[in-house]
């Protein structure tokens, strides 16, 4: 296999070795380059020291314990235009079962690559001199992470024990790695009894950084088989106990499957879509109370209320990983509405206005979504596009606004003085023949053109302005029609 390095990385890399160190790509990037990916960012490790890779790069700074000095490319890409360089290091005595009491540099690559995480992330890829001009690809694998990447592998380096007791956010990384690298990967069995025993250990660690792992592995097309493996590797008890209650739980005549795997697939169903991450949230939370409200068994049982449990549970939940304030709004709410009840016909203008209201416009297209993601994920979904579209439609229609005389640049007031009137029909006349007129030619709506026409308008008979103005209305009724037919036609409905 070829694996193409880029110039900028190439060239740090010789001018590394030029200056009679060692030097190697490692850990994602070389990772990604075998799996065919497009690195997000570039690491490259080498014997130099801290201050010998500053005194090479000028254009750099170092602002960290592990001694990693970041330096400025040329690079348009925004993956290349800095790179990380890190002298071999080892470490030891992890307190925080997170970072390292202690780092020190060694000389050997092979020591830098036994204390990362998983062999898939332990390749160095080098550039081994052939001649003065000429370099070739060199692969340093002491833990056979290249074999592991084509058998779609996830293997800890070394004692899998000690590497979750060193840093006990690996326990979620793996569950991440095999989630998101596709199709077909699967945590190696030591590996996965190692998780399943040190699982309690992720309560050292941040909600924050939970949360980050959390939302890689939510975002991922394999979001929903990342939660189950999260759940048999006994992870999820400390991540999301609220989502376990569901398990084994069943429903009713409107669902086959119990709470926690509708949750799932819904998910799944979100995923497939690409929703957004606020929707894919909504979809695993949207029946998280039912297991604590539910009532009776069977076909008939009840979850009355389980939308407000749930919504309570969901800002709970998110409150506690960290999320910003922002997206538990969002999310707590789509949870909150997504029971909405409409039927064509039967739902009232005035009954979408108000889900509208609560929900937001801007979220009403997230909680069509969540209605599609929990319709599939019951089991016994009902085909109703038709009632989705005549719903989109509601929305517009109620959400669009109205030709109205508050757009004009000019009020009754303004009509009333000029003409020197009591209010009165008057007034709404010749307001409704300045809209009509404004529709026509916007240009005009501006207040001293509107209070030359109100003069001219002053001038005609009771009876003229009278049939002006029910000719403006017909007219503006005419373009609501026609506004409403469009809408209508756009979500092809009657």
């Amino acid at each position: 296999m070829k694996l193409q390095i880029p110039k900028e990385v190439r060239e740090v890399l010789e001018e590394l070795q030029q200056k009679g160190f060692s030097a190697y790509i490692v850990g994602g990037c070389v990772r990604d380059l075998f799996l065919k990916r497009e690195p997000t960012d570039w690491d490259v490790t080498t014997n130099a020291k801290p201050e010998q890779i500053r005194e090479i790069f000028p254009k750099s700074f170092s602002d960290n314990k592990f001694g990693t000095v970041t330096v400025f490319t040329r690079s348009e890409k925004p993956n290349l235009k800095t790179i990380e360089i890190t002298p071999f290091r080892a470490e030891s005595g992890y307190s925080d079962k997170r970072h390292p009491d202690e780092v020190k540099w060694v000389e050997k690559i092979e020591d830098d690559l036994a204390r990362r995480d998983f062999t898939i992330n332990a390749i160095a890829l080098g550039l081994k001199k052939t001649n003065k001009r000429t370099f070739k690809t060199e692969i340093i694998d002491p833990f056979s992470g290249v074999e592991d990447l084509k058998a779609k592998i996830i293997r800890a380096v070394g004692n899998p024990e000690e590497r979750f007791e060193e840093d006990a956010l690996r326990l979620m990384r793996g569950v991440r790695f095999a989630t998101t690298l596709g199709e077909g990967w699967r945590i190696e069995e030591r590996t996965r009894l190692a998780i399943r025993k040190k699982a309690a250990l992720l309560k050292y660690i941040s909600q924050e950084r939970i949360r980050d792992e959390l939302i890689k592995i939510i975002m991922s097309e394999r979001a929903a088989q990342g939660i189950d493996l999260l759940r048999e590797v006994d992870l999820l008890k400390f991540i999301l106990p609220e989502l376990l209650e569901g398990y084994g739980v069943s429903q009713n005549k409107h669902h086959i499957f119990d709470c926690y795997e509708h949750a799932l697939r819904s998910l799944d169903f979100a995923a497939k879509k690409n929703f957004s991450l606020a929707v894919r949230l909504a979809a695993l939370f949207h029946d998280i109370a039912k297991p604590r409200v539910k009532k009776g068994e069977g076909p008939d049982a009840t979850f009355y209320n389980h939308e407000i449990v749930g919504a309570k549970m969901t800002q709970k939940i998110l409150w506690r990983l960290k999320f910003p304030v922002k997206d538990i709004e969002k999310i707590t709410k789509l949870v909150r509405y997504h029971l909405f009840y409409y039927n064509v016909n039967e739902v009232g203008e005035s009954s979408v206005r108000r889900l509208v209201r609560n929900v937001g416009l801007e979220n009403m297209e997230e909680l069509l979504q969540l209605r599609q993601a929990d319709r599939i994920g019951s089991g016994v979904p009902k085909a109703e596009p038709y009632k989705l579209r005549h719903l989109k439609y509601m929305i517009e229609k109620v959400s669009r606004d109205p030709i109205s005389p508050k757009s004009l640049k000019v009020s009754g007031n303004d009509v009333m003085d000029i003409l020197k009137i009591n209010p009165g029909p008057k007034v709404g006349q010749v307001l409704t023949i300045l809209l009509n007129e404004t529709i026509k030619n916007p240009e005009i709506n501006k207040s001293e053109i509107l209070k030359e026409k109100i003069k001219e308008l002053g001038k005609l008979s009771e009876e003229e302005l009278k049939n002006l103005a029910q000719k403006a209305k017909e007219e503006i009724e005419t373009i609501e029609t026609k506004k409403d037919q469009m809408t209508k036609r756009k979500y092809w409905v009657s």
